[in-house]
């Protein structure tokens, strides 16, 4: 074999590395977008529509994993769950005299059964990021009560918006107080 026909077979075979690669490579970072969009749910979609970049959206959800992976979450034992629920009840109640006061409770409420959980209690942004990580479809129910309680507390709230951010809470706090095993992840 002469020098010109060794450099085109080395030509060939560094040609063939380079796309094998760039397959292996393109391959991976599908599997890691299938993996996160699985895991994440609506909620991928979400990030991905405010980065608008699915590279930065899958480094911001890859972020948020690494975070919670350093938390001590935690079922509630028997007697937490039970006063929580207790606790609960007697919001839900309150809602037919006081539905401004039920929401605020409520708000209040979630933020304790987080808090017991093992969740950092920081701005209500990064309580949702956190809470994306382990029920990235509800999440969407906090961020929509929060949102109606905010504009409770500007007075723009109407009763039927307080009865819906009641709901969102409900659905949060219920899937809050369930072993980590029976969560519905969104129902």
């Amino acid at each position: 074999m002469n020098q010109s026909h060794l450099g085109i077979v080395v030509a060939v075979i560094v040609a063939a590395l380079i796309i094998v690669i760039a397959i292996a490579y393109f391959n991976s970072r599908k599997r890691r977008s299938v993996r996160l969009r699985e895991r994440f749910g609506p909620e991928y979609d979400r990030v991905l529509q405010q980065e608008g970049d699915a590279r930065r959206a899958e480094g911001v959800l890859e972020f948020r994993q690494k975070r919670r992976e350093k938390y001590k979450i935690h079922p509630l034992s028997e007697s937490d769950r039970s006063n929580f629920a207790l606790r609960w009840n007697e919001v839900q109640a309150r809602f037919v005299d006081d539905p401004r006061g039920a929401v605020t409770v409520a708000d209040s409420l979630v933020t304790g059964v987080m808090q017991a959980r093992g969740y950092p209690i920081g701005e209500f942004d990064q309580r949702a990021e956190d809470l994306s990580v382990d029920h990235p479809l509800i999440v969407e129910n906090y961020r929509a009560a929060h949102a109606i309680a905010l504009r409770h507390g500007q007075g723009k709230a109407s009763t039927e918006d307080l009865r819906q951010a009641m709901v969102h809470y409900r659905a949060l706090f219920q899937e809050l107080l369930e072993e980590p095993g029976q969560q519905r992840k969104g129902a």
